[in-house]
């Protein structure tokens, strides 16, 4: 069953977990940000395997770019297009399609490398400023040309035709030559790690052979990452002149790209579909795990649990085995049981805020409340760590609840309305905890809470 996890941040962007973890919700994406007409329904998902892994990737490149490893992160789009972009800060976007059609980490890599270049290079500001320019310069040659109509009694129609394509001109030229410069800090990064640029030069191959057979603007990814005959060449003579071209990926990254597609197959095709990729026949580990997830999801527990718990027996230090069992048995109501196997997985992953949320959230659900300490202490960790995360602050104003501190109840409440843009909600809870709650920091939170959520909704 999937359902809805709440708003991750105030942009509107909706980030859901697979299932419980991989719940799949309409989120609205800003077309300044992404520039797809289609994004406005686009759905995201939320795995802390995934996410894990692909920061694996990601941070030996974002130390070469001189940025922040604990504040990137990496969002899943549960499109099979190959796609991904940046927006808001260090936030990575990338689609569910880009990871499947990968055939080596270091595919991915570069295009994780691109857009840390992105993001190195302040590209997101400056985007939003030429983005500006370029309706201005597009609105003065409307405006010419409306003049140029009335002057001439309609002869300035060609005019008007001329300068309804000004801003996607000057937006183009301006979005290929930020393009340049994010293949250029990338080439850097992967020589700064040690690391081949052959994945980038493929990818941007793969690419160029779907804009000739489908044309350009049928591939998501250069509608808003523009590809030319000059930056594929640029890539492909660095390539042949690198020291590193021929740098091997990691064992380790072979496995981790392995499980990820053996995962999003699992969770995202047809049970059946993916018991026929994977037959009984392959005893790897990849095949296992995802044969144990289709299980899971047909559902059939009887053959799900006992290829789980062969996993887990083989793997036992492994946290997300551990975290699937733990689903399993919350997805199908057996909520008590399921708090073992999550508590487990956090204390192997501890920095893994999703697992937490998960611990809590089953330790809440069992209504046993020698769980309630635990919940509160996992999630305010989560929220110290993931300020904007709504379902977090929800769960923990249910905790608040149940030990009768009203007033902390009432501004996790209004933490969830402001991160998830309710305005009237952050206010109308902030207030409350207002005056629940005695002089401090807490009480000048809520305060602030619903100054904040005033101005917002004034705007």
């Amino acid at each position: 069953m999937l359902r809805a996890d709440p708003a991750y941040d105030r942009s509107g962007e909706v980030v859901v977990r697979l299932k419980r973890r991989i719940i799949i919700v309409g989120a609205a994406i800003s077309a300044l940000l992404v520039n797809q007409a289609h994004a406005q329904n686009m759905s995201m998902l939320r795995d802390a395997e995934i996410e894990s892994d692909l920061l694996a990737y990601e941070t030996p490149v974002v130390r070469a770019a001189g940025l922040d490893p604990s504040a990137m992160h990496i969002f899943l789009i549960n499109d099979m297009d190959l796609n991904s972009f940046v927006a808001g800060g260090q936030n990575i976007f990338m689609n569910v399609g880009t990871i499947m059609r990968a055939e080596t980490p270091n595919q991915l890599i570069g295009i994780m490398a691109h857009e840390t270049g992105h993001i190195a290079g302040g590209h997101i500001a400056r985007s939003e400023d030429a983005m500006r320019k370029a309706m201005y310069e597009g609105m003065m040659a409307m405006a010419i040309g409306i003049a140029m109509a009335a002057v001439s009694g309609g002869a300035g129609g060609a005019a008007l035709l001329g300068a309804s394509g000004v801003a996607e001109r000057a937006w183009l030229q301006f979005s290929v030559e930020q393009e340049a410069r994010a293949d250029q800090a990338a080439l850097t990064f992967l020589d700064r790690t040690h690391q081949s640029a052959k994945g980038l030069l493929e990818f941007f191959e793969i690419l160029q052979q779907q804009e000739f057979m489908n044309g350009q603007r049928e591939v998501p990814y250069l509608r808003t990452h523009p590809l030319t005959e000059q930056r594929i060449e640029y890539v492909r003579e660095h390539v042949n002149n690198s020291p590193y071209k021929d740098n091997a990926d990691p064992p380790q990254f072979i496995t981790m790209l392995s499980r990820m597609k053996a995962k999003l197959a699992g969770f995202l095709q047809d049970p059946q579909t993916t018991l026929n990729q994977y037959p009984e026949t392959d005893q790897s580990l990849t095949a296992r795990y995802a044969r144990a997830i289709a299980y899971y999801r047909i559902p059939d527990l009887g053959h799900a649990l006992p290829a789980i718990d062969s996993l887990i027996h083989d793997y036992p230090s492994d946290p997300y085995f551990i975290e699937l069992k733990g689903q399993m048995l919350f997805e199908n109501g057996r909520i008590a049981e399921a708090v073992e196997p999550y508590r487990k997985a956090t204390q192997l992953d501890p920095s893994s805020m999703l697992l937490r949320t998960e611990l809590a959230q089953a330790e809440i659900e069992s209504e046993n409340p020698k769980y309630l300490a635990n919940a509160r202490a996992q999630l305010e960790e989560v929220t110290r760590n993931e300020v904007q995360n709504a379902e977090a602050w929800r769960l923990l104003a249910i905790v608040y609840g149940r030990t009768n501190n009203m007033g902390m109840a009432s501004l996790a409440l209004a933490e969830q309305g402001a991160s998830s843009g309710d305005h009237d909600m952050a206010r109308h809870e902030a207030m409350r905890a207002a005056k629940l709650l005695p002089a401090g920091p807490a009480h000048q939170r809520a305060l602030d809470i619903a100054d904040e959520a005033k101005r917002e909704k004034d705007k």
